[in-house]
């Protein structure tokens, strides 16, 4: 663990219990304040990132992932901190989700901490500041140097768009993002914006899938580059069988890969006060590891390696995260994790996964992925 992540490391430590006295979204909203000033010193400093290990290295949709753990959608709505994330060691991060239109999501309060849980519940609605917005400022933060990781941009549907118009609605933010994105998840999987989940179906999926490789194609010969890959973000709460079902579509419409799972709308066997189980929303944290981890396997028996897959869900260790890869995640994503354990997490994890695959026999991480599918 490098020096700047163990020292931000004893600080959020130290500030935790403060920060968990106030309401989360004020919370992530002042950690955010006190980042800014490290996101424009990193981004003018050399060498501020993970540097390619080789025994967790691995390259993926022709992209080069110096380790397998990422940063989750929903935690840097606005693209705001790239450069930071790569100084706190993640392999990855995928910014987001950022819609065609600006909006300010859900009335508040609209974010729960569950802590006897160790999990959350949000039903933030994709607030942010719109693809137009966001891609310029992003383009700033990037420009004349990228983080030392790759960027996925995780792209949804404006609320106020109808289900008819969803298709131009996701068209026109891959416009406004892709040039700036390693790949892009298109997500249609969340629970808190009316209908999105409807998405998934095949009958909707499929022609989404089709005008994005279709935008895809044309924006990768205006700008004389690789199309970017597109991976599709599925909900936990899809039976096996609509998961082979989203298998089979993502591959006949030049999908390159899975994300599994997004929060989920069922409510386990939970601890923490009644009253905040009952809260609408979605469900994040250490509740939700088994069911992901569950889709994770389902998905890689259907897909095997043609489809990649990055798995999300209840990840607050190297233990979890390792049992994601056995499962056939390629990749993992926190954010919960993240939130509870503290800005060293993603480093933490990489040191544990190393010491399993060895422990393990296993010459790289490559050899882990689905062995216990």
């Amino acid at each position: 663990m490098s020096r700047l992540v163990s020292a931000m490391s004893l600080l959020y430590h130290a500030f935790r219990p403060f920060l968990f006295a106030l309401d989360p979204e004020t919370a992530h909203e002042l950690t955010f304040a006190a980042l800014r000033p490290c996101q424009w010193t990193l981004q003018h400093l050399p060498g501020s990132g993970p540097s390619n290990d080789p025994l967790l290295s691995q390259r993926l949709w022709g992209i080069q992932f110096p380790n397998p753990v990422g940063l989750a959608a929903g935690l840097d709505k606005n693209a705001e901190l790239p450069h930071v994330w790569a100084a706190l060691g993640f392999g990855f991060a995928e910014l987001g989700t950022i819609t065609a239109r600006s909006q300010p999501g859900n009335p508040k309060p609209r974010l729960f901490r569950l802590r006897a849980d160790r999990a959350l519940i949000n039903r933030l609605g994709f607030n942010n500041r719109g693809a137009t917005t966001v891609a310029r400022e992003l383009a700033a933060r990037i420009e004349g140097r990228r983080p030392a990781m790759p960027l996925g941009i995780n792209i949804g549907k404006s609320r106020v768009t109808p289900a008819e118009k969803a298709i131009d609605d996701y068209v026109r933010s891959f416009r406004s993002l892709s040039r700036h994105a390693d790949y892009i998840a298109v997500n249609v999987s969340s629970p808190n914006t009316p209908g999105l989940r409807d998405l998934q179906a095949a009958a909707h999926l499929a022609p989404l899938l089709a005008a994005l490789h279709e935008e895809n194609e044309r924006q990768a010969e205006k700008q004389r580059a690789a199309p970017r890959p597109i991976l599709v973000k599925v909900a936990p709460d899809l039976a096996e069988e609509d998961l082979r079902e989203v298998v089979g579509v993502a591959r006949r419409h030049h999908a390159a890969g899975i994300i599994a799972t997004n929060t989920t709308v069922q409510r386990p066997q939970l601890e923490s006060d009644l009253e905040l189980c009952a809260e609408s929303g979605g469900l994040s944290g250490a509740p939700l590891e088994d069911v992901s981890t569950a889709a994770v396997r389902v998905l890689y028996r259907e897909a095997g390696d043609a489809l990649p897959i990055i798995g999300v869900g209840g990840i607050f260790d190297a233990d979890a995260a390792y049992r994601k890869i056995r499962a056939g995640a390629s990749l993992v994503q926190i954010y919960t994790g993240l939130v509870y354990e503290g800005p060293g997490l993603a480093a933490e994890i990489c040191s544990g996964l190393r010491q399993r695959l060895r422990r393990d026999g296993f010459a790289n991480l490559r050899e882990a992925v689905g062995v216990d599918a």
